[in-house]
């Protein structure tokens, strides 16, 4: 616990800052106990012949006092403040009313306000321990903070309580059958207790009384099974409900929000914490409501047979929910540096090895073992940590556990003496306190366990709180459009480097039922052009026309059917050829299949594979050869008979006439090339040449080639007259470019 330094300089920033408010709140509260004490002098006469009500009253009188107090340490008001101020209140009182109930000889301490001095310390200790309590911890050193828009854990509580509250019909079914479950448990030792006495008493085991224990232990057995069942099927729908929840929410995000998320940290969150999140819930209802609902009628049981003996026994609940809830706190910080942890240890990996050969390349194999090697012991010194500190407060648990069993056996022995209890209440009175002990011990650990898989989730739910930042509510739908496209006055600049601009008033058309070349060296805006036009993007100024209507008005599902791209390493999925052709098409006719097979150029070498049609191409294609590749999934487009048709590096020597077939076969309406291939841009009906962002040319092959301005340099150029700059955003976009 830190303190303040000088005068009122407080130590710290982010989220430690509660330590020092909270090292500064126990002696503020000692202050202003002991004037409200002052004050409750004159009061002492009229109190103390009350009892236990006066002790009570006068924690009434002197709450206010403190909670007032508190009120100075805002806005840096620690979170265990309003607790610390009960417990210094309260603390008094409940030891009068404790040693009162229990009978315990020698006088109490009465009123705090005319009791020796000790006694305010000793109530002062007890709110330092509700700091301990209540106050965050300091964040381990080495372990990343929380981001303040994250959501903090009461949120994601909230948050998993909600969406098990969707599956309430099951949820229902397994409280009933661990309420009938509890039931039978708890009767169990009553029963046995009643059948002790009678034996003793002579009465002799009857078939009546076995048939009592019998009937108890069967109900338990019963119930507690079809208990399970039912919360393993909620978990199991909760899995299911919230995998495809975050899946349906990932898949609508903006580029940019995947371009800064690596894959294997969203796949880490599917993996690890879907399955954390949806079992804190119904877990935590298994072990929480089954144990409180135990705790409950076993203590009133307890209470029942022997109120001293309860009483102090029960005494074990308030110390250990102090303990635990400093380990939840400490765990749950500790937890979610373990999953960021993780994450960056499987998003190395899938880096390396989806760059193997650039590593292999460049011997970096020795730097990429250190980097894994150094994630790795990030994460074992966090397990450590972590078994370190559930070890301590393991031992403390069970010394705590120890030190109150030794407290009842002794008193029970006193009671014994006194012919107070007999031994039949006796020994159901240390059943029941095996039993409630063993129930505490469940919902202490039971909940710490619950607020850590339900803050397991704070990436989960910021995911799903996160909008897209693109408008994709177009509503347009026309049943037939020409494929007529046009740029006007488009500009656009990638948030990563504002300071330069990808395109600057980018004005042309693609007219339809022609093929239009987009020309260009490296980095001229080429493939921002692209991806503005299958709207993969929005521009900053300017609009992308289709048909004379601006694109963000049409449907989404509907233009991305319309406007097809097929690019130079296209992504084909896990599944066979056929599959992946009819990618998206529910009803196809094996003739339109072939036609436009046969059109891409895929029908040859299909054919000539052992399983044809059927021939599994594996991960992302990588059966197939590159060509064979581009192939299929020129096949995927045609297919849709687009409205226009974007091929981007597609085209090959030999290819060059192939995209006048396909609009005059109207397997696509309008053409769009992007190309560095001079027999490929020739071919053109049209082109369009763009430098530094900007269109520099337009007109026929022939028409640039006679004015010997750009379109004749780059071909003089080889088509690649200006390098990519490192680093450049659009070279992050486009590796081609």
């Amino acid at each position: 616990m830190q303190v303040p330094v000088g005068e009122g300089a407080l130590v710290c920033t982010g989220p430690a800052m509660a330590l020092p408010s909270a090292g500064l709140l126990p002696g503020l509260l000692l202050v202003a106990d002991a004037v409200a004490l002052v004050l409750l002098v004159p009061l002492v006469p009229v109190l103390t012949p009350l009892g236990v009500a006066g002790v009570w009253l006068e924690a009434a009188l002197r709450l206010p006092v403190l909670t007032v107090a508190t009120w100075l340490l805002a806005p840096r008001r620690p979170p265990g403040a309003i607790a610390a101020a009960f417990t210094v209140a309260a603390t008094p009182a409940a030891f009068g009313t404790f040693r009162y109930l229990l009978g315990l000889s020698g006088a109490g301490p009465g009123l705090l306000a005319a009791a020796s001095p000790a006694w305010l310390g000793v109530t002062h200790v007890a709110a330092v321990l509700a700091l301990l309590a209540w106050a965050p911890p300091p964040v381990p050193g080495g372990v990343p903070e929380t981001p303040s828009n994250v959501p903090k854990a009461p949120g994601t509580v909230r948050r998993v309580l909600a969406l098990t509250w969707e599956e309430r019909n099951v949820l229902g079914a397994a409280v009933l059958c661990l309420v009938l479950a509890a039931i039978g448990e708890t009767l169990g030792p009553y029963v046995t207790g009643k059948v002790l006495d009678a034996i003793r008493s002579g009465d002799g085991l009857t078939a009546g009384a076995v048939g009592m224990v019998a009937a108890a232990g069967a109900t338990s057995v019963l119930f507690s099974g079809c208990r399970g069942c039912f919360f393993l099927l909620l978990k199991a729908r909760l899995r299911q409900s919230l995998s495809l929840r975050l899946f349906s929410h990932l898949v609508h995000q903006d580029l940019d929000f995947f371009q800064g998320t690596p894959a294997a940290e969203l796949l880490a969150r599917f993996s690890t914490e879907v399955p954390r999140v949806c079992s804190a819930a119904p877990t935590g209802a298994n072990q929480l409501l089954r144990s409180l609902v135990m705790a409950l009628v076993v203590g009133a049981f307890m209470v029942g047979l022997a109120p001293g003996l309860a009483l102090l026994a029960l005494l074990e609940v308030p110390l250990g929910i102090t303990t635990r809830r400093i380990q939840s706190a400490r765990e749950q910080a500790l937890q979610r540096s373990m999953l960021e942890a993780s994450a960056r240890t499987a998003s190395g990996v899938q880096e390396s090895v989806g760059a193997i050969e650039t590593i292999r390349i460049f011997s970096a194999e020795e730097e990429e073992e250190k980097q894994h090697s150094c994630n790795l012991a990030k994460e074992l010194k966090l397990k450590e940590q972590m078994e370190l500190e559930m070890a301590f407060f393991t031992l403390v648990h069970r010394m705590l556990h120890l030190t109150i069993r030794v407290l009842v056996l002794f008193q029970s022995h006193q009671q014994l003496r006194d012919a107070t209890i007999t031994a039949g209440v006796l020994v159901t009175f240390l059943l029941y306190q095996d039993t409630v002990g063993s129930h505490v011990q469940v919902l202490l650990y039971g909940f710490n366990e619950f607020l850590t898989n339900a803050a397991a989730g704070q990436k989960i739910w910021e995911y799903l709180d996160r909008k897209p930042t693109r408008d994709v509510g177009g509503t347009r739908e026309p049943p037939k459009l020409q494929g007529h496209v046009t740029f006007q006055k488009v500009s656009f600049t990638y948030p990563g480097n504002p300071e330069r601009p990808v395109l600057k008033d980018v004005t042309f058309e693609v007219r339809s039922g022609e093929v239009t070349a987009l020309a260009g060296p490296n980095g001229s805006g080429k493939s921002t052009a692209v991806a503005l036009l299958e709207r993969l993007r929005d521009p900053e100024s300017g609009k992308v026309l289709l048909d004379g209507i601006p694109l963000p008005e049409y449907e989404h599902q509907y233009l991305h059917r319309k406007v097809v791209l097929v690019e130079q390493d296209p992504i084909l999925f896990s599944g066979t050829i056929r599959e992946n052709i009819l990618l998206g098409l529910e009803h196809c006719k094996e003739s339109e299949l072939q036609e436009a097979t046969t059109a891409a150029g895929a029908m040859d070498f299909i054919q000539g594979l052992e399983q044809g049609w059927d021939t599994e191409v594996g991960e992302y294609g990588g059966r197939l050869a590159a060509g064979e590749r581009r192939r299929v999934a020129l096949a995927r487009a045609l297919l849709r008979r687009p409205a226009v048709l974007i091929l981007d590096e597609v085209l090959d020597d030999g290819d060059e006439a192939a995209a006048q077939r396909w609009v005059r076969s109207g397997l696509a309406q309008t053409v769009l090339v992007v190309s560095h291939r001079s027999r490929v841009l020739d071919a053109a009906d049209c082109l369009v040449v763009l430098e530094h962002g900007a269109v520099v040319e337009t007109g026929t092959s022939a028409e640039l080639r006679e004015r010997c301005g750009a379109y004749s340099r780059l071909l003089l150029g080889g088509g690649s007259t200006e390098a990519p700059r490192m680093g450049s955003e659009e070279g992050t976009a486009s590796g081609r470019e």
